[in-house]
């Protein structure tokens, strides 16, 4: 079986798909491998330890997506990619796919196999793939250091000569992966945390990881099936908003990581609420590229509301692209190593399998995912 990987393409993306040592992995279950020259090159990996690695370098990556029985990338492909592609292909990759309904009828007209890695479902023995997850803890830790660099105080408490200086109070908004990872990082670096989630399951770990849960009572809530925060009426919104905005007031940073998976992100942080809070205060919206969790937040940028800094940097996890990639690399390699036949030398596609069943968009040229064929009707 030969599997390429082409260089990223996306504007701005700073990670790769793979790196030589998940490679290496891939290699000694007999996959051949072929890479685009200068695939990693982003994260300063030359194309000798690609090769040293066990695979080959394309100098023609059309030539090489043509003649390719699976695609592994880390980015959506373009329809000129596709259009490259023979049929019955396997294309691995994010697809973003309640936002790219003509991506996938293009996908399954050409008759490709496209398994979509933000599908891969929430269970535990699809942890180890699960792409969103890994990201998403890296952008929870990037969130922190953003916010510390960017106000104007610092997050511990110090107790020196001149006086002590209080911790910073940080409230993270959204206790998922993401949440739980900011959590962490800014209660290691000394500041004070206060958590809000609209799941009153997660109580016990924001607690566990040293910071106060912010109750409010919103009615009947809960989680879905795969472990994400139900969507919230509007009713729910509003008393939501209400209850925050005290601890808003009184919070050096805010950082909101409240995502529906397929769905524009909630607006938690109004207008009044970012004009309640202190000059010199920082929020990091982590949903910025989904529409943004925070009124005045603009996707990829950072802006000044009335001295309230507010940053919607988009592909926060690019800015850690050499763990980002090594981990993106490693969910790649468990997927394709859950599935593969090791006396045949040969990835199976198991498609009765609910791992395969959850992330499988295309499949023998139609749309076969379920979720996504009721979504689109």
């Amino acid at each position: 079986m030969k599997i390429f990987i082409p260089k990223e393409t996306w504007e701005g993306e700073t990670r790769v798909p793979m790196i030589p040592s998940t490679v290496k992995k891939l290699a000694s279950l007999g996959a051949e491998i072929e890479i685009e020259s200068g695939m990693g090159e982003a994260v300063k990996f030359g194309n000798d330890e690609y090769t040293e690695a066990g695979a080959s370098v394309s100098n023609d990556a059309a030539a090489s997506l043509s003649s390719a029985d699976m695609v592994l990338r880390l980015r959506q492909p373009g329809k000129e990619d596709i259009g490259k592609l023979k049929e019955g292909c396997i294309h691995v990759s994010y697809l973003d796919p309640f936002n790219n309904f003509d991506l996938l009828d293009t996908l399954a007209e050409k008759k490709i196999t496209a398994i979509c890695m933000e599908m891969i479902p929430r269970t535990t023995i699809a942890q180890k793939m699960d792409a969103l997850s890994s990201q998403a803890s890296l952008a929870g830790y990037v969130a922190v250091i953003l916010a510390a660099e960017r106000m104007n105080k610092i997050l511990p408490m110090m107790m020196t000569p001149a006086g002590t200086i209080v911790p910073a109070r940080v409230f993270i908004i959204g206790a998922g992966v993401a949440g739980l990872q900011a959590i962490a990082t800014a209660k290691r670096m000394g500041a004070r945390v206060d958590a809000f989630d609209t799941r009153p399951v997660v109580e016990e770990q924001v607690q566990s990881l040293g910071a106060k849960f912010v109750k409010i009572d919103l009615g009947e809530t809960g989680q879905t099936e795969d472990g994400y925060a139900k969507q919230l009426t509007e009713e729910q919104l509003q008393m939501q908003r209400e209850g925050m905005a005290k601890v808003c007031a009184q919070s050096d940073v805010v950082i909101t990581t409240a995502q529906v998976f397929g769905r524009k992100a909630p607006l938690i942080v109004t207008e009044e609420m970012v004009a309640g809070m202190k000059p010199g205060s920082v929020i990091v919206d982590l949903a910025s590229e989904s529409g943004g969790n925070v009124a005045g937040t603009v996707c990829d940028q950072e802006v000044d509301i009335n001295g309230v800094k507010i940053i919607g940097l988009a592909n926060i996890p690019g800015r850690v692209a050499l763990d980002a990639s090594q981990m993106y690399s490693s969910n790649l390699s468990n997927f394709l190593e859950h599935f593969w036949d090791k006396e045949e030398k040969t990835f199976v596609l198991n498609r009765e399998d609910e791992i395969v069943q959850g992330c499988m968009m295309t499949d023998g040229g139609e749309i076969v995912n379920e979720m996504i064929k009721n979504a689109k009707s």
